[in-house]
């Protein structure tokens, strides 16, 4: 299966126009909305995702939103550049999440979700850091996408999910499978595609704290806290909660700030739900 994986990824398509120039655009720290308005709209895709996330139970806003001009207003440019960058990247690899019995919209959402948790959460201990870590939340998962597909051709979507039922931990049953981690792989499609190392190496060290560089070792730790509550198939379960929770505690974080922030979250979806 490790083979078939390489192949994948050898073939991934050439980075799409749009998400270079969203993420020059990010580069730069431009507050130009007008400029970003006029980018998102040449994908009417990206426009209609970021539409149908800023209106979830995740946000709760009075009112829907129904301009691409006031969901910006509303989320922020960052995390506008990080959906449309994170559903453009689905939509380019033209895979599914069958292997996991999810779907693009399930991906979305927990994407979202991390990204979320970022801005409530993270917001607490560094804004700056909170800055750097909401687009490599969003796409941290798109390596699910490459994983399916090898399950898939290789006939093992049933035995796949069964053993992710069992086991409870997706990031143990998706190394089993294929040798490696959804977090090393997703690192290699964006290092094929020459994104920034900010991105890369947070993810590429999620699940391999003590080898990380110091550098990127906390960014690296939160992720890790992300992807267990950012399970795609039990998102903010209160098994994850706790083993988030688990990690939080070792990393030294603040406990009260977490538990805080994720109870916010929780309570806006459920009320909206």
């Amino acid at each position: 299966m490790k083979q078939q994986l390489i192949k994948e990824l050898n073939n991934l398509p050439e980075l799409p126009t749009n998400i270079i120039e969203l993420n020059e655009f990010k580069n730069e720290d431009s507050m130009d909305t007008q400029r970003l308005m006029k980018i998102l709209q040449k994908d009417p895709l990206i426009v209609a995702n970021i539409l149908k996330i800023s209106n979830s139970s995740m946000f709760g806003f009075r009112s829907k939103i129904d301009t691409l001009s006031r969901a910006i207003n509303l989320l922020g440019t960052k995390f506008i550049i990080s959906i449309a960058i994170g559903s453009s990247i689905a939509h380019n690899l033209k895979a599914n999440l069958v292997a996991y019995a999810a779907t693009i919209e399930d991906f979305l959402f927990i994407s979202s979700l991390a990204s979320n948790i970022i801005n409530t959460w993270v917001e607490e201990i560094d804004t700056n850091l909170k800055e750097e870590l909401l687009l490599p939340a969003f796409l941290q998962e798109v390596g699910k996408f490459i994983i399916s597909t090898v399950i898939q051709e290789e006939r093992k979507t049933e035995e796949f999910l069964k053993e992710i039922e069992e086991s409870k931990d997706i990031s143990l049953v998706e190394e089993s499978f294929t040798g490696y981690s959804c977090a090393r792989i997703t690192a290699n499609i964006f290092k094929k595609w020459n994104l920034n190392h900010n991105i890369i190496f947070p993810i590429a060290f999620t699940l391999d704290i003590n080898n990380c560089p110091p550098s990127f070792k906390q960014k690296a730790q939160i992720l890790q806290i992300i992807k267990i509550l950012c399970d795609i198939r039990y998102p903010l379960s209160d098994e994850n909660v706790e083993k988030a929770l688990n990690k939080v505690v070792l990393y030294n974080f603040d406990v009260d700030k977490f538990l805080n922030s994720i109870e916010s979250i929780k309570s806006t979806i459920f009320k909206n739900s």
